[in-house]
């Protein structure tokens, strides 16, 4: 009697073979054999063995004609004609940062706001193609809106000589506009675009207004129980601490009806206006009104209504907001009538701005005009590809061509002339007759400012291909805007990274010979969303990772210029002079990303750590825990407080906490049944690598040929405990 093996209540350990042996049944009586018969059994038995030599035979020659791996950790690329070390010096020499210089001032010169400047991206394809690289434009058909006019004016109501009718009189006129500067030809460019929200709402609003902080749900809270409410007024608040688009609210709660924004300075220049998109992200990121399918012609469009604010705002500078601000002065709460959060970094208070809340009195109202037209319009995406030996298995590289304004040399067009360096490096390598082990796909996406539509869209149309062939998306969305590396990163990119980072010498050298893994200070961040991974991490599950050199905002005082973040003068002006002078920092990113993508694409066993992964999941949730303790010990100590965030009643907020809490027991035991399985997935890891060092062996071609091709062809998630938790099989040949 055969036996048979039970995967489903198999222990897993780094012994247990990706493809169990299976053996069953009893073997049958032979039959006689008459020659005839012999003569054909030989023959079809030597045509099998052909077939089995035939089809095993080109894995004896993998590790001379695809090795990657050597017992001293080094590399060979899938060419014979290119070593793995050619291929990195050729990624170290190629990226210069005249280049880089070159392409940003391209990309700098002219608008190029999600759907408008088709030019640029035939420019880029064309420049691409120069390199050697094939590449497509793909377009779909998006709904976006763009600024007619608007206004910001501030009203005081006087009664006329009769004393019989009120008259609205201008206080105040907000500008609106960001200041000339002379030295800098972009901020005075002719046709430069007017200051909005992208997926504001048109309207036109004249009401009192109140200053609620960040406009975060706390703040609101913390309103509510002062009494102050926001029904029929307008919200002021200042930039910073969350997404832009939860200050507006949409009304829903706070019943206001619009909201306006302004940076707190006052480091940056008094006139800058922070741009951007009030999408709901969290709900609906891409086109929304096609969520979860592509925004092909034709397409069905859904309502809006739940996925874009339906109140206007408007992005306005503090030299705008200053005059708004101080009409509230002596009106209202003050912050120290709240909390720290309210009396904390008062930007404006050397100004003479005291932030009291308002609301602001009767004869004092704003308004606000929010002129915009919605339309469906198409945008363009461009996709590049060099196709790997395994075309199954892919990386996709990716950053954003679309600006808010003329400029955008920080976001997004620092990354965009790395990523032209990036291909160009690339493009190098393929005439040399390189050809990766794994396909590579470079992209320049559109519409990500207004809420990561391109590569939203673009996820949506080809998420079965990537659900079958995805291994990695490198994203750098800002390149540089400050001396300091930073990355936020699945966890499965943590070893990987450091690794790279150690090859590229640092643009900041205190030390001569320092790369920038030395003066790093080595802390990758999580992953939320913001840029263009967001569909690849959240809803391809791909594993994802976002770089870019930026300013040290954790330093007392920061380290690095004042980066105008969605500002005109984000600026090739201001990039060349105080942002990268000599576009260094461009040409290390550039190496940083060439570099990362050929080792994920040319490492046999790839180099993800699933460790890494369950470790942080298990800080996740203890930190997540952790929060559930403080609220617990502040709902003793502050019951009206707590009544505020937890409805209906103090009471039932803590019991629904302690049901929480418990619940994180079973959420941690989980996540050590996950490090366990992680440790023996990494120690088999450890050992295929060790495995595809060497020749194989004829006595073990059958068993390693089906655990290498297991690796090639299975692309499926493996079961890794009792508890069905499972992982992403990360080793593939």
């Amino acid at each position: 009697m055969g036996r048979i093996i039970d995967e489903k209540n198999m222990k897993s350990d780094e012994h247990t073979p990706l493809i169990a042996t299976v053996i069953i049944g009893q073997q049958g009586q032979r039959y006689q054999h008459h020659t005839i018969r012999r003569f054909f059994t030989i023959v079809a038995t030597c045509a099998l063995m052909v077939t089995v030599v035939l089809f095993l035979l080109p894995l004896t020659f993998i590790t001379r004609q695809h090795r990657h791996w050597h017992d001293d950790n080094s590399y060979q690329a899938s060419s014979a004609s290119i070593t793995y070390e050619e291929l990195q010096q050729i990624l170290l020499d190629t990226p210069k940062a005249a280049k880089a210089r070159e392409w940003s001032k391209y990309y700098t010169s002219g608008p190029h706001v999600a759907g408008t400047n088709k030019s640029q991206v035939t420019w880029t394809q064309e420049k691409w193609q120069e390199f050697g690289i094939e590449s497509e434009v793909i377009s779909y058909d998006v709904y976006l809106n763009y600024p007619r006019g608007h206004r910001l004016a501030l009203y005081e109501k006087k009664k006329s000589e009769d004393s019989t009718v009120e008259e609205l009189k201008i206080k105040f006129e907000a500008s609106l506009e960001e200041d000339i500067l002379e030295e800098d030809e972009t901020t005075g460019f002719a046709n430069r675009i007017p200051t909005f929200h992208g997926y504001s709402a048109y309207g036109n609003v004249t009401a009192p207004y109140v200053y609620v902080n960040y406009g975060t749900y706390q703040d609101f809270e913390d309103l509510l129980k002062l009494n102050v409410s926001l029904e029929g007024k307008i919200a002021i608040a200042r930039y910073g601490g969350i997404f832009r688009v939860i200050r507006g609210d949409d009304g829903e709660n706070t019943e206001e009806k619009g909201a306006i924004a302004y940076p707190d300075g006052p480091a940056r220049n008094p006139s800058s206006v922070q741009r951007g998109s009030a999408q709901y992200l969290s709900v609906a990121p891409g086109d929304p009104t096609t969520p979860g399918y592509p925004s092909k012609p034709g397409a069905p469009r859904e309502p809006v209504e739940g996925k874009i604010p339906s109140i206007p705002s408007l992005p306005i500078s503090y030299v705008d907001a200053l005059p708004i601000l101080k009409s509230l002065n002596g009106i209202g709460p003050r912050p120290k009538d709240l909390n720290k959060w309210w009396d904390r970094n008062l930007g404006l208070a050397y100004k003479g701005v005291e932030y009291n809340i308002g609301p602001s009195p009767d004869d004092l109202v704003l308004n606000l005009v929010n002129d915009v037209e919605y339309v469906t319009t198409p945008i363009w995406n461009l996709i590049g590809i060099i196709n790997g030996t395994l075309s199954d298995e892919v990386i996709v590289i990716g950053n954003h061509h679309d600006a808010w304004i003329v400029g955008g040399a920080g976001d997004p067009n620092s990354g965009s002339a790395a990523l032209n360096e990036v291909v160009r490096s690339f493009g190098v390598a393929v005439s040399k007759g390189w050809k990766p082990l794994r396909t590579i796909v470079f992209a320049s996406w559109d519409g990500e400012e207004y809420g990561l539509v391109g590569s939203t869209e673009w996820v949506e149309e080809y998420l079965p291909w990537l659900n079958d062939a995805n291994v990695a998306y490198i994203n750098c969305d800002v390149g540089t805007s400050g001396p300091t590396f930073g990355a936020s990163a699945s966890p499965l990119h943590n070893k990987a990274l450091n690794e790279v980072l150690s090859l590229v010498q640092s643009p900041n050298q205190t030390v001569p010979g320092q790369t920038v893994r030395d003066v790093w200070n080595g802390v990758i961040r999580t992953m939320g969303s913001g840029s263009d991974f967001t569909a690849f991490q959240d809803f391809a599950g791909v594993p994802s990772i976002d770089i870019g050199f930026g300013p040290d905002v954790n330093h007392e005082g920061g380290i690095g210029p004042i980066y105008h973040y969605h500002s005109n003068y984000d600026s090739f002006y201001w990039m060349d002079t105080y942002g990268d002078p000599g576009f260094h920092y461009h040409e290390a990113i550039s190496k940083i990303w060439a570099l990362y993508t050929a080792r994920l694409a040319e490492t046999p066993i790839i180099s993800f750590n699933a460790t890494d992964y369950a470790n942080a999941l298990q800080g996740y949730i203890s930190k997540t825990e952790s929060k559930l303790d403080s609220i617990i010990v502040k709902s003793l100590s502050d019951g009206e407080d707590q009544e505020a965030r937890f409805r209906p009643t103090n009471i039932k907020a803590k019991g629904d906490i302690e049901t929480l809490k418990l619940s994180f027991k079973g959420l941690h035991s989980r996540a050590s049944i996950l490090q366990d399985a992680a440790a023996r997935h990494d120690s088999y890891a450890a050992i295929l690598a060790e495995q595809a060092g060497q020749d194989i062996p004829w006595v073990e071609i059958g068993i390693q040929g089906q655990t290498l091709l297991s690796n090639s062809i299975g692309q499926r998630k493996i079961q890794v405990s009792r508890e069905k938790i499972l992982i992403r099989r990360w080793i593939r040949w």
